[in-house]
């Protein structure tokens, strides 16, 4: 049976490498985003707002998918926002695909958040989890608007009889344009700055995480999970954190990285030092920047997503998340994490989005 696969975001930095990762594999993909990628071939783009049933209605009138792969959100102001709006979006596109009946499996991709809470959870309030992160572990007190996601899809598979599968990464490190939450990039273009200012190469983020222990999730490895689960029987109904599989420590890999671009590294010195507010006034710079080199993208506010790696670097904990619920269940790729840093600073120097 051929297998259809709608990827909702899929311009964003985990549905284009799922797209991609789909591709490869022989299925017949769809790409649907508010302005979708036309870059990945074989991706057939689908232009639909998700938050219109109208315009998704029109958008899909012809397409049937077998498997849908949920990896959008938006970003509001408030946490009872995000949840009023993200879940709507869900809502939305399962609502309009169900008379069809086409959908055999949904994946939903949120996030470590689910254990941590909202931004605002762990970055002002303090909130410490029990860690290591494990599936079983029981959502928090609070709002949070991966719940909110969750219960959508659980309400839609009751009544149209699909199989679900939700999916928890980490930081995500890989290629995308315009991605609101892009940790690798940031840093590259950071690095870049610091390179061509003399700057050094200054560690932005907390005492816990320079000294504690992290993990994090290359795209690739995501992807790979999400066709897993979507194709796997054990794994139905299932969800599973997506991580690359070991441990790091910042304090080493932040010279690695500062080895890498050729800048000088310089450690927690006992403050925090916002990225935000470093690159606050480098807009006009970057600009220079990829003028003198000819770069593809001369919108520093398009690549570099200076607020969300503070919030990751800046927490007063080490994370460390489980992966043995996968393992045993028969995934079993792994990936070192320096080399997903290096690989994807690769790609970003082939593709002329850094020096």
């Amino acid at each position: 049976m051929n297998q259809i696969a709608l990827v909702v975001g899929s311009s964003g930095i985990v549905g284009s490498n799922l797209a991609q990762e789909l591709i490869s594999q022989g299925w017949t993909t769809y790409g649907l985003a508010r302005n979708p990628q036309t870059d990945v071939p074989g991706l057939q783009p689908v232009a639909a707002d998700l938050q219109s049933p109208e315009s998704l209605q029109a958008a899909l009138a012809d397409i049937a998918p077998t498997h849908v792969f949920f990896t959008s959100w938006m970003r509001q102001e408030t946490e009872a926002e995000n949840i009023r709006v993200n879940s709507a979006m869900v809502r939305n596109l399962l609502k309009v695909l169900s008379p069809k009946k086409p959908v055999q499996h949904v994946a939903l991709v949120t996030g470590l958040k689910h254990y941590l809470g909202p931004f605002e959870a762990y970055a002002t309030e303090g909130f410490l989890p029990e860690t290591p992160l494990r599936e079983e572990h029981p959502r928090l007190d609070m709002e949070n608007f991966y719940y909110a996601q969750e219960d959508e899809v659980y309400a839609a598979a009751e009544r149209d009889g699909f199989t679900w599968s939700i999916h928890r990464p980490h930081t995500i490190i890989g290629k995308a344009v315009g991605n609101l939450m892009n940790m690798g990039t940031t840093l590259a273009i950071y690095a870049t700055i610091c390179k061509e200012t003399g700057r050094p190469f200054h560690w932005p983020g907390s005492s816990a995480q320079w000294n504690g222990l992290s993990d994090v999730t290359d795209a690739r490895v995501l992807a790979k999970h999400l066709v897993w689960a979507a194709t796997t029987e054990a794994a139905r109904n299932e969800a599973f954190n997506v991580v690359n599989g070991e441990y790091f420590r910042w304090n080493k890999l932040w010279y690695q990285l500062a080895q890498w671009f050729g800048v000088k590294a310089v450690g927690y010195d006992g403050t925090i030092h916002p990225l935000e507010a470093e690159l606050a006034k480098d807009g006009e710079l970057w600009r220079q920047i990829a003028e003198k080199y000819n770069l593809a993208e001369p919108n520093l506010d398009r690549l570099a997503s200076a607020w969300h790696t503070d919030l990751d670097l800046g927490r007063p904990i080490e994370v460390m998340t489980d992966m043995s619920k996968s393992r045993q269940l028969g995934f079993h790729v792994y990936q070192r994490t320096d080399e997903s840093f290096f690989d994807l600073f690769e790609q970003l120097r082939k593709d002329r989005l850094i020096p």
